[in-house]
C-alpha cells in the first residue's frame, strides 16, 4: 500500500458474497489487494444457495426422472419422481451440493487470506461502510439493532446482486403463491403447478416439475416463452413441452389470484378478449429480478452516496463499473446489464483492475472480453447463445449467412434419446469469419464455450474447420455444422 492509502484498513471492501463478489475478492488477492468480504447471509449469494446451483441439481435429477420414464417394461417403476420420499432425498441432495460448494469458497478465500466478515453491509460515505450484525436476524431486520462497526476501504466494490420481482398482482400474498425462493425450499410433491412467467427461470422450473409427474401449466404475458430470446428457440421449445404434457398460455396476462374451497389456487386470466381460469396447488411468481439494493446506502450517508445514479432500481455503471461516486463500483444483477453470474465474475474484474489502478498499481494484461458472453437457459434440452443472431447482424448492416446442422442426425444425441435439437452458426458471408452461434441440444452450456473462444479469438470458420471432434460426442455436431460452410 502506497502512503496516500495508509490511513485505509483495506484496499478493497466487497459487499456481497455472490459469485461477483467472491470472484473478485479472489481476484483483488492475487493482485496483492487487501481485501474485505461482507455477506450477510451465506457465501455463494442467490446463485448458489437459491438460484443457479440448486436449480441445476433439480434439473440434472428431472433429466433422468424423463429418461427413465422412457425404459422399456418395468424398470421405470423403479423409479417415483412424485412421491414424497423421493422429494425429500432430492432435496437433500441438494442441500448437501450448496453446503460442499458453500465450503469450498470458505477454503478459497481463506487461502487466499480475504478477510470475511458476516453482516449487513451499509455505505456511509466514500471509502467508508457501517457493518451490522445480522446473527439471528432475519434480511432487512437490521435498522436499530444488533452491534455495528465502521470498517475504511481505498474502493469498495458493491455485488448484491438481484432479488425476485413480483408484479402486483391481487392475491399475490396468498399462502402457496411462491418465489423461486419459496419453490427451492419446498420438500412435499406438488401435483400442480401454475407458473406465472415464461422466461428463464419459469421455463426451467417448468421442465423440472414435469419430470417430477407435476401437472404444469406456463402464463406468459409476452406472445411467446423466452421472449428475450431467438424466436426458433421458443418455438422448438413449446411443441417439445406441449409434447411432455405442459400447458402453455401466452399473451395472457395475470388479473388475479385467488383461493379456492377445495384447497387449489386459481389464476383468473385475459388473453386478448377472452377471459379464462387454471387452478394448482402452487403457483410460481418468475417474472424476473430486480437490483437488491435495500439497506445498501445507510440513513446517514454522505449526500453524494445517497445521490449515486440509478436507473429504473438498478445503479448506473460505466465502462468501469465505477458509479457516479469515485472508488465505488458495482457489478453484477446490481448493475442491471447482464443477469449471469458469469458476467458479474467478469465484470469483477474490470472493477478491481480499476481499484487496482486508483491505488497507483498496474491493471491486469488480459482481461475478459465482455463482448461475448454467453447464455443458456437448462431446459431439457438446453439453450446456449453467444454473439449475434442472423436478425441482429442484418440489422447491423453486416452481409451474413446462416448454417443450421439439426442434430437428430448425431450418433450422441440419438442414443440417449435426445428430441428436436439444432446447431446454428452466424458468419460473415465475405470473409467466414465467425459473428454468433445458437444452440439448442444436449449439453449446449458446455458446448458453447467453443465458440465464445472463437469469437473472442476473431476466427473464420475454415481455421475452426481443422479442430478434430471425438466421437461419438454431442461436439461432433459442432464439426458438422462447420463443414456445412463453403
Amino acid at each position: 500500500m502506497n502512503d496516500q492509502t495508509c490511513h485505509y484498513q483495506y484496499d478493497l471492501a466487497i459487499i456481497g458474497g455472490g459469485p461477483g463478489g467472491y470472484e473478485s475478492a479472489l481476484e483483488a488477492a492475487r493482485l496483492g489487494m487487501k481485501t474485505l468480504l461482507i455477506e450477510r447471509d451465506s457465501l455463494g449469494g442467490t446463485c448458489l444457495n437459491r438460484g443457479c446451483i440448486p436449480t441445476k441439481t433439480l434439473l440434472y435429477w428431472a433429466e433422468i426422472c424423463r429418461q427413465a420414464a422412457e425404459l422399456p417394461g418395468d424398470l421405470p417403476q423403479a423409479v417415483n419422481p412424485g412421491s414424497a420420499a423421493f422429494i425429500s432425498a432430492l432435496m437433500d441432495r441438494k442441500d448437501q451440493v450448496v453446503s460442499q460448494l458453500q465450503g469450498g469458497i470458505r477454503s478459497l478465500l481463506k487461502s487466499a487470506k480475504v478477510e470475511v466478515v458476516q453482516g449487513h453491509g451499509s455505505i456511509l460515505g466514500p471509502g467508508k461502510i457501517c457493518i451490522r450484525d445480522m446473527a439471528g436476524r432475519g434480511p432487512g431486520n437490521f435498522a436499530d439493532s444488533g452491534q455495528k462497526q465502521v470498517v475504511t476501504a481505498h474502493s469498495i466494490l458493491i455485488a448484491t446482486g438481484s432479488v425476485p420481482a413480483v408484479p402486483p398482482i391481487p392475491g399475490r400474498d396468498l399462502p402457496g403463491v411462491l418465489t423461486s425462493d419459496g419453490l427451492l425450499s419446498c420438500r412435499e410433491p406438488i401435483g400442480s403447478l401454475t407458473i406465472i412467467g415464461g422466461g428463464v427461470i419459469g421455463m426451467e422450473f417448468a421442465s423440472i416439475y414435469s419430470a417430477f409427474g407435476c401437472e404444469v401449466t406456463v402464463i406468459e404475458a409476452m406472445e411467446r416463452i423466452l421472449p428475450t430470446m431467438e424466436r426458433e428457440f421458443s418455438q422448438n421449445l413449446r411443441m417439445i413441452l406441449k409434447k411432455r404434457g405442459l400447458r402453455i398460455e401466452a399473451g395472457a396476462s395475470v388479473e388475479e389470484i385467488r383461493a379456492l374451497p377445495e384447497g387449489l389456487l386459481s389464476c383468473r386470466l385475459k388473453q386478448k378478449d377472452q377471459e379464462f381460469e387454471a387452478s394448482s396447488e402452487k403457483i410460481l411468481i418468475a417474472t424476473g429480478r430486480k437490483a437488491c439494493t435495500y439497506g445498501l446506502i445507510h440513513e446517514k450517508a454522505e449526500p453524494e452516496v445517497k445521490a449515486m445514479a440509478m436507473d429504473r432500481g438498478f445503479i448506473k455503471v460505466n465502462d468501469h463499473f465505477e458509479t457516479s461516486v469515485p472508488g465505488i463500483y458495482a457489478i453484477g444483477d446490481v448493475n442491471g446489464r447482464l443477469q449471469l453470474a458469469h458476467a458479474a465474475a467478469a465484470q469483477g474484474k474490470w472493477a478491481v483492475a480499476a481499484a487496482k489502478n486508483r491505488l497507483g498499481g498496474s491493471c491486469p494484461a488480459v482481461l475478459p472480453d465482455l463482448n461475448f458472453v454467453p447464455s443458456c437457459v437448462y431446459t431439457d434440452p438446453e439453450i446456449a447463445s453467444v454473439g449475434l443472431t442472423a436478425d441482429e447482424a442484418k440489422a447491423r448492416g453486416m452481409d451474413a449467412k446462416t448454417y443450421k446442422y439439426p442434430m437428430s442426425a448425431n450418433g450422441k444425441s440419438v442414443l440417449t434419446g435426445q428430441e428436436r435439437s439444432f446447431i446454428k452458426l452466424v458468419a460473415c458471408k465475405e470473409s467466414g469469419r465467425l459473428l454468433g452461434a445458437q444452440m439448442m441440444c444436449a449439453r449446449a452450456s458446455d458446448l458453447i464455450s467453443f465458440f465464445t473462444e472463437a469469437l473472442t479469438a476473431e476466427l473464420t470458420i475454415e481455421e475452426l474447420q481443422k479442430t478434430i471432434f471425438p466421437h461419438p460426442t454431442f461436439s461432433e455436431g459442432i464439426g458438422e455444422v462447420l463443414r456445412l460452410y463453403p
